[in-house]
């Protein structure tokens, strides 16, 4: 029924494995099919061993979401609807509660959905379709959506010269008439502004979420500095926190606007925070305050392997800055939230970084994604997001 990708003699391995990427190079013949299309994996006998949305333009030439040896049929809903109610019910069970209705509810390969990204925002669901296979399929995510009582999907895709996945559907609202482009979600009891049009990624970094509440344990009576801020998170569970002063510094003056929108909105406009809009790097170098907590949530430095050894001189160069600056017996909040620069790596970094500032460190917390970003075992790469909570001598 599906054409047939077929492997080379012995590169089999990762796929009974359950890694969801077939890399080109492991592939003897190719399908004919067209770019998005369900393709068969099959090995160098010929065995069945599972089903992906087919690539041609793509090292990674397909993104298995099933594995198994049986014929199967995919252009049911069922199936679609089966996969988006599995993860629903983790998020019931571990995320979603009386005062945070603001979540990751399809997180693409640990979710066992490769290309999709839905996160919702009170009564909106923000689609990111990544792969040409998830737009064909997207009338079956969009009823599996609504199955849950989602009544307002907002499409939002990468469009750029670069991005070779042609997805082409436009952004936008595609289940029912609406116009705004923001909503007021709440995480543990604190409200976002969440502008989901313009707003970088879906609106709001959810993947913090765990994060920023145990920032809030550290910030009664402290000065905080909230490096690379956006929209606030970080500085709104501070402020609930009873800190005594937090900075929000971001590059961006409408990000700054919004995280100014977001305290007030939080704890009113008389509320011990300031926002700048300056670079972090300059800013933390030059400052003349001095902080007791400091938050450093860069984007990612290292959007491919090439970038690796400049996005670590990055990472050195500002906790390198923060170590010279926090004051003794500061705290410091650093992470990276680039996939190629995994944890082990990260943690040499910040090591280096301490030893050339001479200061004693330990480390309180190693943190990571919350639930609602689960990590597929049989895929690592899913393990993005990694940080530590250090103590400075």
């Amino acid at each position: 029924m599906y054409q047939s990708i077929i492997l080379k003699s012995g590169r089999e391995r990762s796929l009974i494995n359950r890694h969801p990427w077939l890399f080109s190079g492991a592939v003897k013949q190719l399908p004919k099919a067209e770019n998005g299309d369900i393709v068969a994996v099959r090995d160098n006998h010929d065995q069945l061993l599972g089903y992906g949305f087919y690539s041609p333009q793509s090292q990674i030439v397909c993104r298995l979401f099933e594995f198994t040896s049986q014929s199967m049929d995919f252009n049911q809903s069922a199936y679609w609807h089966h996969k988006i109610i599995q993860a629903y019910q983790l998020r019931k069970a571990k995320v979603i509660r009386l005062g945070t209705n603001a979540y990751r509810l399809l997180h693409a390969e640990g979710d066992f959905f490769p290309g999709v990204i839905a996160d919702v925002y009170k009564d909106v669901a923000v689609l990111q379709l990544l792969i040409k296979g998830t737009e064909k399929v997207l009338p079956h995510i969009i009823s599996g959506l609504q199955q849950l009582g989602i009544q307002y999907i907002y499409l939002k895709n990468k469009h750029s010269p670069g991005f070779r996945e042609e997805v082409v559907l436009p952004n936008g609202f595609i289940t029912t008439e609406e116009t705004r482009s923001q909503v007021i979600a709440e995480e543990n009891g604190m409200k976002f502004i969440i502008d989901f049009e313009k707003g970088q990624k879906t609106g709001f970094f959810i993947d913090q979420r765990d994060n920023r509440s145990l920032l809030q344990q550290y910030t009664t009576g402290k000065t905080v500095l909230n490096a690379f801020s956006y929209t606030g998170g970080f500085s709104v569970y501070a402020l609930a926190g009873n800190a005594s002063l937090v900075h929000s510094v971001d590059i961006s003056k409408e990000a700054t606007q919004f995280c100014n929108e977001n305290i007030a909105l939080n704890f009113g406009a008389s509320a011990a925070h300031e926002s700048f809009a300056a670079d972090c790097f300059d800013y933390i170098r030059h400052t003349s305050h001095t902080y007791d907590v400091m938050v450093l949530d860069p984007p990612a430095f290292a959007k491919n392997a090439k970038a690796v050894p400049n996005a670590s001189r990055g990472y050195k160069d500002l906790n390198l800055t923060a170590f010279k600056k926090i004051q003794p017996g500061g705290i410091i909040f650093t992470f990276s939230c680039s996939q190629n620069i995994d944890k082990d790596l990260f943690r040499k970094i910040i090591f280096s970084a301490a030893a050339d500032a001479q200061r004693n460190v330990r480390i309180l917390h190693q943190l990571t994604q919350p639930v609602d970003h689960p990590v597929n075992i049989f895929h690592p790469e899913g393990e993005y997001l990694k940080g530590l909570v250090l103590y400075v001598e």
